[in-house]
C-alpha cells in the first residue's frame, strides 16, 4: 500500500528538532520560520512540554469523554484566564477544520438558520461545511457545494451591509479569520470587524472568529480580533494550541444554549491533548511570549521595510506576509536549499509567509534577515 498523494514534498527528512532548529537525517540544521503551518507556538520539543506529555503518558493516555476528566476543566479555566474569555464555555475537538464545523453547526442550531457569510481569500478547513466556507473551488467537492454560503469581498463594509439587507433574516453566521493566513496574511480593519459584530447583533446571526492560525498569541494579543476590541459569539482554535499535538476547540458565548448530543467527539480533549495544551499555556504565560511576539514581529517588519523587491509587508506580531514584486517560490527554494531556512507560501503566489515559534530570538530573526536581504539584493544587481 502507498500513501495517498496529498502535498508536494520537500526532499528533506527531519529527525530531530529543538526550539526553532530542525535537523535532517544527514545532520544538516535548518531554521524553522514556518512551524509546520503555524503549529509550533512554543518551539520544538520545549522541555516543559515534553515533560508534561511524558508524565501524563505514564499515568493514562486516553479514555473517552464518558468519564470525569478534571484536566479538561483545568484547561478551560487556564485558557479563559489568559485569553480574557473566562465566562465562555469550551468544546474540545481535534483540529481547526473540526472546530469550524462545530462552530457553524452551533450557529445553525442557535439561530435556526442556514445561510453563512464568508469572505474572499478565506480558508477555514477541508471538511464539509468548513470547506464550503473556504474560498478555493479546487478543494470543494461536489458534495460540499451549497448555495448556503455567501462570499463577500474582504474588508468591504458596504458589501457586507448590502448582504445583510438581502439575507439578514436567513443568516446563521458570519465567519472570518482573525488574520487571513492562507490568503496571504490579510488583516481585517478595525472598522470592518466592528461592522461584522454590529451587523450580526442587528439580525440575530452569530459572529464566528476563526483564530486557528492567528490565535494563541501569534498576533501579539492572545487573539488577533482583540486588536479591534470586539467580542465574537464563537472563537475557533487549534494549530498553536497543541504545539504539534492534534487538538482544537471552540470558545462558546454563555448566551448560546447547550444540550446533550448537540456536539460530540471521541478523541477531543483526551488526557494527552489536555497535557499538551496546558503546557503551551503555561509556557506562554511564564515566558511572556505575547510580549516577545510583539517585539520580534515589530523588529522583523521594521527591518524588512524598504528591502529591494518587496511590494508590501503585512502582519501583526509573528504572523507576517511579505509580498514581493514577483512569485516567491524561487526565493523560498533558495532560502531553504542555500541557507537552510523554512518559510511558507500562500494562495497569493507573490506572498511569502513567516510563522515562527513565539520563542524566536533576535539572533534568529537576524539570521533570516541577512539571508533574505542577500537574495533580494542579488536579484536587483543581477
Amino acid at each position: 500500500m502507498n500513501l495517498f498523494d496529498v502535498y508536494p514534498l520537500f526532499d528533506i527528512e527531519p529527525v530531530r528538532a529543538a526550539g526553532l532548529s530542525v535537523w535532517d537525517k544527514e545532520g544538516r540544521k535548518y531554521l524553522d520560520l514556518y512551524g509546520g503551518h503555524a503549529v509550533i507556538s512554543i518551539g520544538h520539543s520545549h522541555p516543559h512540554y515534553v515533560k508534561r506529555i511524558a508524565r501524563q503518558l505514564y499515568d493514562i493516555g486516553f479514555y473517552s469523554n464518558a468519564v470525569q476528566m478534571p484536566m479538561q476543566q483545568e484547561l478551560a479555566e487556564k485558557l479563559g484566564k489568559l485569553s480574557g474569555y473566562e465566562t465562555y464555555n469550551f468544546f474540545l475537538c481535534n483540529s481547526g477544520a473540526e472546530a469550524n464545523e462545530n462552530a457553524l453547526k452551533l450557529a445553525s442550531f442557535q439561530t435556526g438558520c442556514k445561510k453563512v457569510i464568508s469572505f474572499k481569500a478565506s480558508f477555514h478547513g477541508r471538511t464539509s461545511a468548513a470547506v464550503a466556507a473556504t474560498d478555493d473551488p479546487s478543494i470543494v467537492a461536489p458534495i460540499n457545494q451549497t448555495d448556503n454560503i455567501i462570499f463577500l469581498p474582504f474588508n468591504d463594509v458596504a458589501a457586507f451591509e448590502q448582504a445583510l439587507q438581502e439575507h439578514g433574516q436567513e443568516l446563521a453566521a458570519v465567519i472570518v479569520e482573525g488574520i487571513q493566513g492562507v490568503g496571504g496574511v490579510n488583516i481585517p480593519t478595525v472598522d470592518f470587524l466592528k461592522a461584522l459584530e454590529a451587523g450580526c447583533k442587528k439580525v440575530g446571526a452569530l459572529l464566528i472568529l476563526d483564530e486557528v492560525q492567528s490565535g494563541y498569541g501569534r498576533s501579539g494579543k492572545f487573539f488577533a480580533h482583540q486588536h479591534a476590541s470586539i467580542q465574537p459569539d464563537l472563537i475557533t482554535v487549534a494549530k498553536g494550541m497543541g504545539n504539534g499535538f492534534p487538538v482544537g476547540g471552540v470558545l462558546i458565548s454563555p448566551d448560546i444554549e447547550a444540550r446533550h448530543g448537540m456536539l460530540g467527539t471521541t478523541f477531543g480533549g483526551n488526557y494527552l491533548a489536555c497535557a499538551a495544551s496546558l503546557a503551551v499555556l503555561e509556557v506562554i504565560e511564564k515566558e511572556n511570549l505575547l510580549e516577545n511576539a510583539t517585539i520580534m514581529g515589530h523588529y522583523l517588519k521594521e527591518q524588512l521595510e524598504g528591502m529591494p523587491g518587496i511590494k508590501e509587508v503585512r502582519g501583526q506580531g509573528l504572523m507576517i506576509g511579505i509580498e514581493l514584486n514577483e512569485p516567491c517560490a524561487a526565493i523560498r527554494k533558495e532560502l531553504l536549499n542555500q541557507y537552510g531556512i523554512f518559510t511558507g507560501s500562500s494562495s497569493n503566489k507573490n506572498t511569502l509567509r513567516l510563522l515562527p515559534a513565539l520563542t524566536i530570538s533576535k539572533a534568529e530573526v537576524d539570521q533570516f534577515l541577512k539571508a533574505f536581504s542577500s537574495i533580494l539584493t542579488k536579484k536587483v544587481t543581477a
